[in-house]
């Protein structure tokens, strides 16, 4: 049975996120726990959950899944498993186990797509060392997957959204423009490669954790469905600054710029679209930053790289792209030039 499974997805990969817009209002709502041993809950919209057990050892804990990115299932299932592992490497943490996220319909899609997406996860939870040990699925028309993980860090050495520092370089390890390439491919638009795409969204991120380590960031992220504006949002505003960023050096994937600088849009995924509009609340664009690099920097990005807030002394032990610079100035504020 072959089923083009990007055609039974609303929105590709994290595109098909509920927006940071609707989610905050929500979240702000809820019960804050007062266990001491939660060393980072929701409430700075990290990237994982710590919870301290010992002195010296604290679990890391995250959840995402999401609908088809690419229609191969082997391909779903790595972007899937590189992406949810992603969180961990985001915290500084050590991925060590995860759990299967399924919803999906064996009687229209066929036992062997489901068992090619799990293979797919499998793969990749061996390269970064994640023993799956189990899981839980539902019936679903429209198919999903992901992975529940568990890392583990010493509480010393975690890794947060929270702790920049004014004057610090803003590094982003892989470059952006995989929900544009999805978005593009889905609407038929031709000579459109999805090749690199794929690559960037199967390489995990434990190198460039461990490079973080190693450059002592003071705070560290993901960039995925929110777009590089939102993330970094969320890293400025929990660490009370601004930041600049500079919109011709943030890296696209090959051919994204020219797919974005469409004027039919075919390439803007919905996704980026809220991104953009929730942009509004907080960045501005100087005049001169094209059209089409604006839309990069809101595009709805599945299993990116990790951004980092880097003393400028320290920032090439980063690999990865200087994108701009953390300032003081109202926490959350984003300039783009």
């Amino acid at each position: 049975m072959v089923v083009s499974l990007t055609s039974l997805s609303h929105g590709a990969g994290c595109g098909c996120k509920l927006s940071a817009s609707a989610i905050g209002p929500l979240l702000s709502g809820l019960p804050i726990s007062t266990d001491p041993n939660v060393l980072v809950g929701f409430e700075t919209s990290d990237d994982a959950g710590v919870y301290r057990l010992r002195d010296d050892l604290a679990i890391v804990q995250t959840v995402d899944f999401f609908t088809p990115i690419v229609d191969d299932p082997f391909d779903f299932g790595r972007i899937a498993a590189t992406n949810a592992i992603s969180d961990v490497y985001a915290m500084g943490a050590t991925p060590v186990s995860a759990l299967n996220l399924v919803a999906f319909s064996l009687s229209e899609l066929g036992e062997s797509t489901l068992r090619a997406i799990l293979a797919g996860a499998a793969t990749v939870a061996s390269d970064a060392g994640v023993a799956i040990i189990g899981g839980h699925s539902i019936e679903d028309s429209e198919p999903k997957f992901g992975l529940a993980v568990t890392g583990v860090v010493h509480p010393d050495e975690m890794l947060t959204n929270a702790g920049a520092r004014p004057g610090d370089q803003l590094v982003l390890t892989k470059p952006l423009g995989a929900g544009a390439v999805s978005t593009a491919l889905k609407r038929g638009v031709s000579d459109v490669s999805l090749a690199e795409a794929v690559q960037v969204m199967t390489t995990l991120n434990a190198a460039a954790s461990e490079a973080a380590r190693r450059a002592r960031v003071h705070a560290l992220t993901d960039v995925t469905g929110f777009g590089l504006l939102g993330h970094l949002h969320e890293l400025a505003l929990a660490s009370g600054l601004a930041a600049e960023v500079i919109a011709e050096q943030v890296p696209a994937i090959g051919g994204v710029v020219d797919l974005l600088d469409d004027p039919a849009e075919r390439a803007v995924a919905g996704g980026t679209r809220r991104n953009r509009t929730h942009a509004e609340e907080f960045a501005t664009f100087a005049g001169g930053v094209a059209e089409a690099r604006r839309w990069l920097v809101c595009d709805a990005m599945t299993s990116g790289g990790l951004l980092a807030a880097v003393p400028p002394e320290r920032s090439k032990i980063m690999p990865g792209s200087v994108v701009g610079r953390l300032v003081p100035g109202p926490a959350g504020a984003i300039s783009v030039a």
